[in-house]
Parts: C-alpha cells; structure tokens; sequence
C-alpha cells in the first residue's frame, strides 16, 4: 500500500500526519531548542578582543547546526518509507530538510515544498488526502 506524509516543521518543532491503509496517525517530534540568534558578521568578536580561533557565536552555531542535524535525522526516521511528501513551514527548517531529503536520495519521494504559516494536524491531513500526485 501506498504511505503518504505530510509534515510541519520549524527549528522548533515537527508534526508529521502519515497515511496508509486509510489509517491516519500523526506525531510530533520536538528539536528541544532556543530560539538561535545568527549574527550576521564578526563584529561581536572583534569588539571582544578576540581576533583568532573561534568566538562563542561560532561555537553557538556549530552546536546548532548539530542539534538540528540530530532533529532532521528523527524527521527523516520516522517518513523514510514514505512514497509522497508534503513539507509546509515557515521558515527556513523545510528548506533545510529538503536538502537532507536530497543528500539522502529521498527527494524523488517529495511532492511539494510550500510556505506556509501555522496548520493545524487536520489541515495538514487534508492537504495530503486531497492533493492529486503527480503523473
């Protein structure tokens, strides 16, 4: 039988509705994250007196780019099997999570990528239910 997901997702969070066998489940993965502050130069460091090595700021980013690796790895864990997916987000989380669906040669499996503010668990449902796939 065929498995549809559609999933949700930010930095923060992932709600991810599959269907299979007419039998909906939906589930929610948690990145347990702050919200990150990128800065967008090294001015902090330089202010600081640290002109060599690694400031906190890139140590800060390493750990987060990390942390949301071991979060995408949950994602992709649980819409593997998938034969379609729908990614809605955001921000920048699907994109990212696309491009790990791509290094992972998922990607043929993703029926679309759409921006999309909030959506609640039946909406996203509805979406995967209602959309045709492609020829």
């Amino acid at each position: 039988m065929k498995k549809s997901v559609g999933l949700w997702i930010d930095h923060r969070k992932a709600v991810i509705v599959t269907i299979e066998n007419e039998m909906e489940q939906t589930y929610e993965i948690l990145s347990n994250m702050e919200k990150h502050v990128r800065f967008a130069s090294d001015m902090a460091a330089r202010n600081s007196g640290e002109v060599h090595g690694s400031t906190a700021e890139d140590v800060r980013d390493r750990q987060f780019g990390d942390h949301l690796d071991t979060f995408y790895d949950e994602v992709i864990a649980f819409i593997r099997g998938a034969d379609s997916i729908w990614i809605f987000g955001p921000g920048e989380a699907k994109g990212e999570l696309e491009n790990r669906l791509k290094r992972d040669n998922l990607d043929k499996h993703i029926i679309s990528v759409e921006t999309v503010d909030k959506m609640t668990d039946r909406q996203i449902a509805a979406r995967v239910r209602n959309e045709p796939l492609p020829k």
